[in-house]
């Protein structure tokens, strides 16, 4: 009688759920592009465009932040920096230079990268509470840089700032197609060997450091990549709403980009974009609760985390140890 060894693969042998066969189908992507795609067929009115627009946006802004904080694990409380960066810039160079919105893209993307640098370089030598304490500091200091300097238009910020299509229509669907580019893009870079690097220095930093990769250096282009996504989005934001102010870019824009991510789940793209449109959209369903609103929406967070600590769709690792 021959007697057979059983390996355990890590979560291979619990029995498939419906719930695992969803959370693996790699048309679940392709099924939420859709949704977007079709929804103004159900509701295409001013308000709903601008709601839906704002979401598309505001997902950008939580692929940006997946990998800073979900692909590397870098806590990062000023992100909005870059996000204002990114609409400053190109309201500036729109209103001032008269230049069109697509053509500030470039000029954007290295004032990103630049930013990234300046703030990522003294700050990624540092772990944990400390890392997040600076990198609030840095979003402070930018949004008060903005609310004093004559170019950014001090306290009453940028007007004037030309729209790219007179349709909400059309500028929500290539909102969606930038959006679904952008995210697209974060998911490769999860799947490269670089965001194999970011892993490695989530889970254990020094470990990464004892076999060869330059943590130091994985981490600053983490920063840098989650930069480029802010700063692109702000210039979503900025086309959207044609005036910017310093008021748009506070802390709590921060704190519920990382909420986003937190709640999807941290390092899983198709977590991150739902966890986006829900902190975006469920305010606005809310809307008939009036002053019980914001209430209710930190009652369902709250509920949502003790049911679902990892997210509501959580990062599936292939690697086993």
């Amino acid at each position: 009688m021959t007697s057979t060894t059983k390996v355990r693969r890590v979560g291979v042998d619990r029995p498939v759920t419906r719930a695992s066969r969803l959370l693996g189908n790699r048309w679940a992507g392709l099924a939420g592009l859709l949704a977007a795609l079709l929804a103004p067929f159900v509701n295409a009115t001013p308000y709903a465009l601008s709601v839906m627009t704002s979401a598309a946006i505001f997902v950008m802004l939580a692929a940006g932040l997946n990998i800073v904080v979900g692909y590397c694990g870098l806590l990062d409380l000023g992100y909005v920096a870059f996000f204002a960066v990114g609409a400053y810039t190109s309201g500036v160079l729109a209103t001032r230079l008269h230049l069109p919105l697509p053509a500030t893209v470039p000029i954007v993307i290295v004032v990103t990268v630049i930013a990234g640098i300046v703030i990522g370089a003294p700050t990624l030598r540092l772990r944990s509470d400390y890392l997040a304490i600076v990198t609030l500091g840095f979003g402070e200091i930018i949004r008060i840089t903005a609310n004093n300097l004559d170019v950014t238009g001090g306290p009453s910020g940028i007007y004037g700032i030309p729209h790219l299509t007179d349709s909400p229509v059309i500028f929500y669907y290539l909102t969606v197609a930038v959006v679904s580019l952008a995210v697209l893009g974060a998911a490769r870079l999860g799947r490269s060997r670089l965001g194999r690097a970011w892993r490695f220095v989530r889970e254990d930093e020094d470990a990464a450091e004892a076999m060869g990769v330059h943590t130091y250096r994985v981490k600053l282009a983490a920063y840098i990549a989650g930069a480029v996504w802010g700063g692109l989005a702000g210039v979503l934001f900025a086309a959207q709403l044609s005036a910017i102010s310093p008021t748009s870019f506070t802390f709590l824009q921060s704190a519920l980009v990382l909420m986003a991510v937190v709640l999807g789940g941290m390092g899983s793209i198709p977590g991150v974009v739902i966890g986006a449109v829900v902190i975006s959209l469920l305010p606005e369903f809310l809307r008939d609760l009036a002053d019980y609103r914001f209430f209710l929406f930190g009652v369902l967070l709250i509920a949502v985390m003790l049911l679902r600590p990892q997210g509501l769709w959580p990062a599936r690792s292939k690697e086993v140890p």
